[in-house]
């Protein structure tokens, strides 16, 4: 079963980090990062950019509001998908990612959940097994 994982940041904790302490965290998520890539249960990761929209149902149609994200002091920074046996499994493998090992100081944290569909390609919905 496929499992999209969620990594939460905050970003004015993160804005008020130095280059140099940037860099430094970079350089202590790399071990974590390699650990967490070589279990082979890793599909697909992207880090996320700081600007975007976010849309809500109106009676008119959707309101758009600079950001990517609902008020929240906390933000989705970067999403990943693991394949794993089940939600034991994809936890501990989730664990091996740096989010979920250091960086407190910048409020890093991760979101564990079971994908139960994937709409694919012809407009049916499968599961993520089976979809392409």
């Amino acid at each position: 079963m496929r499992y999209l994982c969620l990594g939460y940041y905050d970003p004015e904790r993160f804005d008020a980090l130095s280059e140099e302490e940037r860099r430094a965290l970079g350089e202590r998520c790399r071990p974590h990062d390699q650990e967490f890539y070589d279990t082979g249960a890793v599909v697909s990761v992207a880090t996320l950019e700081g600007s975007g929209a976010h849309l809500r149902p109106a009676d008119r149609g959707p309101t758009v509001t600079d950001g990517p994200y609902a008020e929240a002091k906390e933000v989705v920074g970067s999403y990943f998908l693991i394949e794993a046996g089940d939600l034991e499994e994809a936890v501990e493998i989730a664990s091996l990612h740096p989010a979920a090992r250091l960086g407190q100081e910048v409020g890093f944290s991760l979101e564990v959940r079971p994908i139960e569909r994937v709409w694919v390609e012809d407009g049916t919905y499968a599961p993520p097994g089976e979809a392409s």
